[in-house]
This record gives structure tokens, sequence and C-alpha cells, in this order.
């Protein structure tokens, strides 16, 4: 058997009970289950908090340590990584959307893609470029259709007033 360990828990056993019941996150209930087992008197060791959760007891013991240290806030805690950096940046963005604001526009995601490389020196990707304009901008490239170079404007024009 392991030696005993004491720690100082400040929250009552009904709290930690409350807050048991209302978590949501599968560790926060593991660790807060910990909690309340040894506030209850029901477990003593630290391998026996172990084999009860189905964790290490290196884990119990890295938990007990942070909840020590930082308390039952610092023990709950999720960290969020922070990410991957933006790869087009605010002022592009900016000009981007300016640009597709004016009537002018792009006829292409290919013609967005080389705009800002020649604009503001920036190698991004088609479908990042694609992605950005098409469901955060929420715009559209809106191209009219082709019309052949031998049409016959008199005709065009007769066959219109005709149609009805």
């Amino acid at each position: 058997m392991s030696r005993p360990f004491k720690i100082e828990i400040a929250e009552s056993e009904e709290e930690l009970k409350k807050r048991l019941q209302t978590a949501r996150l599968g560790n926060q209930k593991e660790k807060l289950q910990m909690l309340w087992w040894l506030k209850s008197g029901q477990v003593k060791e630290q391998q026996e908090i172990g084999k009860r959760l189905a964790v290490d007891t290196s884990t119990v013991t890295r938990w007990l340590q942070k909840y020590r240290l930082s308390g039952l806030s610092g023990l709950l805690e999720i960290k969020k990584a922070a990410g991957a950096k933006r790869k087009i940046n605010d002022d592009a963005i900016a000009a981007l959307q300016q640009e597709l604001e004016t009537g002018k526009g792009f006829s292409s995601y290919g013609a967005i893609v080389e705009w800002l490389k020649q604009e503001h020196g920036l190698d991004i990707e088609y479908g990042t470029v694609y992605a950005w304009v098409r469901y955060r901008f929420g715009a559209k490239l809106k191209v009219p259709r082709p019309q052949s170079y031998k049409q016959d404007e008199e005709l065009i024009s007769e066959f219109k007033k005709n149609w009805v």
C-alpha cells in the first residue's frame, strides 16, 4: 500500500457535489469527483483514485499539485491553444474588401491571388482566397456570360423587338 497523503480541500462537500452535477466536460467531472471523494473520506490513497478514475497516479499527483497551487478555479481551467497566425494581414483584407465592393471587381479567384501578390506581396493559396472571399466576405464574383464577337447588333435588336 502507498502512503496516505494529506490535502486541505477548501470547498464544502455539498458545493463539490453540486458542481460535479452541473459540470459538462468529462475531465472537469473527473477532477471534481476526485476532490469530492477526498472531502467525503471515501478515498485515502492516490492509487485508489487512479484506479477508480482509470488514470495514472502521476495524473492524480499533477491534478492535486495544481489544486494546491491555484485552487479549484486553477484545477478546472481549460487552456486553449492560440492557433495559427493569419496569412492575410488586416491591410490586405481591408483593401480586398474595398476592391470587391467597387463595381470593377475581379473576374476570377485566381485574379485575386495575383492581385494580392502584386499589390501586397502576399503569396496566398487559391483555397484560402476562395474561403475568405466567398464565406467570410459573402461575395460572389459576378462575370457576364461570354458573347461571340461575330454577333450582329442589328439582328439582336430586331430579335428583341419581335420576341413577344
